[in-house]
């Protein structure tokens, strides 16, 4: 039993009856909340180790909901929708989710998403007790510390955005196809989640780069995929 916290933020009762007591026989401790503004002052007053976010909420929208979370926390947040279309996966990743999950959707699913991405949280958070940082250019990696540096500025990146630099900078030189990136960074086949890879390209490179219009860091090599730039 592992004990982990979550915040489900559901404002459909059967499905956060349904999500909560299977979660719970999993072993999770889960906080059930219905609304959007109930969801911002639950998460402010406790400590949680995920976030499950639907995004059609009263009160205050999911999207609201993670910018306000954003500005405080990188916990791991999966959205759960039934807005499947690719402007929402692209709006809810981009602002920093972790990971999105469409209505309907099966237990079995939900629940191996939820703890990858809590053991991917928990493997960042756990300090071996040796520094190891990369340094490329102006960018320092903390790889224990799940941290990055900008000209020793702290630049916050969500942890797919950082599973996405690790592997670059822990494999100079090689260059990763989109379905290479989503296999290994989703842990899941690609199936042309080309949207997906962009989005998270373009914010990463927004966070990192003196002009992401001309990226220095993380180059496209044009009909292939893409690269750790060479400094």
């Amino acid at each position: 039993m592992h004990n982990n916290r979550i915040l489900l933020v559901e404002d459909d009762t059967s499905i956060s009856d349904m999500v909560r007591d299977y979660l719970e026989l999993e072993g999770f401790v889960v906080t059930p909340v219905f609304d959007g503004e109930q969801g911002v002052a639950v998460f402010s007053k406790n400590t949680f180790d995920l976030v499950i976010l639907d995004l059609m909420l009263p009160k205050l929208s999911g999207i609201e909901i993670m910018e306000i979370m954003r500005h405080k926390s990188l916990i791991p947040i999966l959205i759960m929708s039934a807005k499947d279309s690719d402007v929402d996966k692209a709006v809810g990743l981009g602002l920093g989710a972790d990971d999105y999950i469409s209505k309907p959707f099966s237990m079995i699913e939900l629940t191996a998403r939820v703890k990858a991405l809590i053991r991917r949280a928990a493997h960042y958070t756990k300090a071996d007790g040796q520094e190891n940082i990369i340094h490329v250019h102006d960018l320092s990696m903390d790889l224990n510390n799940f941290c990055v540096y900008k000209h020793g500025q702290d630049v916050k990146l969500t942890s797919k955005e950082f599973d996405i630099m690790k592997l670059f900078i822990t494999n100079k030189n090689r260059v990763f196809t989109k379905a290479q990136i989503y296999n290994l960074i989703w842990g899941d086949d690609y199936y042309g989640e080309e949207n997906v890879i962009n989005v998270h390209m373009r914010r990463l490179r927004e966070k990192i780069e003196d002009n992401p219009s001309t990226p220095m860091y993380i180059k496209t090599i044009w009909g292939i995929g893409y690269k750790l730039g060479e400094f």
